[in-house]
């Protein structure tokens, strides 16, 4: 299933993407406010792969490989809508992750718009929730562009400052229509 926005071409994420996932996380630029840093190895990017291709299994949706419609055959990032545990909280996280040379177009607030429509109408989910480093300016104003809204802090990395915990719930989507097309 191919999914398309104005700009943009999702498509679950396959094995072939192996490549183009340890080249986007791997690159230590993606990984500046991840405390855990880059994937170290191909053989490490594997098996994030392979969990990524098991929750599409389980569930139906998951991240997406991403490319511009004009250029469907190179991979700019990765990105969708996953459960997720942060600090024991179970959430519908929205996450992403882009090359350096997509960033600054607007791509990400783009996809972001995009999946949490995606989960509200297709998925039906209930809450959104996103979880960002409070540093990461740029990715803050993402989730807030999507409707996101700050709630809390949450320690969700051992021996790190807290990440921040925004949610979007259906019913707050709802009420804030109109909703624009990504």
């Amino acid at each position: 299933m191919t999914l398309y926005t104005s700009r943009l071409l999702l498509r679950p994420v396959a094995q072939e993407d192996l490549g183009d996932l340890f080249a986007i996380y791997g690159d230590p630029a993606t990984n500046t406010f991840n405390p855990a840093g880059p994937y170290p190895d191909i053989a490490y990017t594997q098996t994030v792969l392979d969990r990524w291709l098991a929750h599409w299994a389980e569930h139906g949706f998951g991240s997406w490989a991403i490319a511009l419609r004009d250029a469907p055959e190179k991979i700019i990032g990765f990105g969708g809508l996953s459960l997720r545990s942060f600090a024991d909280i179970p959430m519908n996280n929205l996450g992403y992750r882009f090359a350096t040379s997509a960033w600054g177009k607007g791509l990400a607030s783009e996809l972001s718009l995009y999946a949490v429509r995606y989960g509200f109408e297709t998925l039906s989910m209930g809450e959104i929730c996103g979880v960002v480093r409070a540093n990461h300016l740029a990715s803050r104003k993402v989730l807030e562009k999507a409707g996101l809204k700050f709630v809390s802090e949450i320690a969700d990395i051992e021996n790190a400052p807290p990440s921040l915990l925004y949610t979007l719930s259906r019913e707050e989507w709802q009420k804030s229509a109109p909703h624009p097309s990504a």
